[in-house]
């Protein structure tokens, strides 16, 4: 079985998960990260990550893709802390939700969508995603984050006020 051929260290099956897992774990690296150099070493310290800890991994938990998402998400949020423009305590003010017209989300496509989401700030950005990507709760993120609900609450808000106007100079 590949994972145990991973808690052995085996080479052979720890490629075979690296290959199995590249494409889906890179493109969660890709959503938090604003250049691809980035989401590849995010990808790398992941994957190095997930090999030192497979022996941790409990099935009952849930899958591996699940277990492994994880281990990538976390590692998206430290690389982003160790960037000097990363200020998640920006912001405490609660403002109303701005939705995004789904009109306007069907307009364009993903690569775009995508694009313009990492033109968001940065704790904006990691926000956004793990509450409308991941589904993690604000009181999650919070923790996660250590910043509080609100402020949470504050950049997922923003986030859709500057894509919703970002989508309206699209469509224009």
């Amino acid at each position: 079985m590949l994972i145990d051929g991973c808690k052995k260290n085996d080479r052979k099956a720890q490629e075979q998960l690296y290959r199995a897992f590249h494409g889906s774990m890179a493109a969660i690296c890709m959503r938090y990260t604003k250049h691809q150099p980035d989401a590849m070493s995010v990808l790398n310290q992941g994957f190095l990550k997930i090999f030192l800890k497979i022996s941790q991994y409990d099935k009952v938990r849930g899958t591996l893709s699940t277990w492994m998402r994880n281990i990538m998400v976390h590692e998206s949020i430290d690389f982003l802390r160790k960037q000097s423009g990363f200020n998640s305590r920006h912001g405490i003010l609660i403002s109303e939700e701005s939705p995004i017209e789904s009109d306007a989300l069907q307009k364009i496509n993903a690569d775009a969508l995508l694009a313009l989401i990492r033109l968001l700030p940065a704790a904006t950005q990691l926000v956004f995603n793990l509450y409308t990507v991941e589904g993690f709760g604000h009181r999650e993120i919070g923790d996660m984050l250590k910043i509080s609900e609100a402020t949470s609450r504050w950049h997922l808000s923003e986030a859709r006020k500057q894509l919703k106007k970002s989508l309206m100079v699209l469509e224009k």
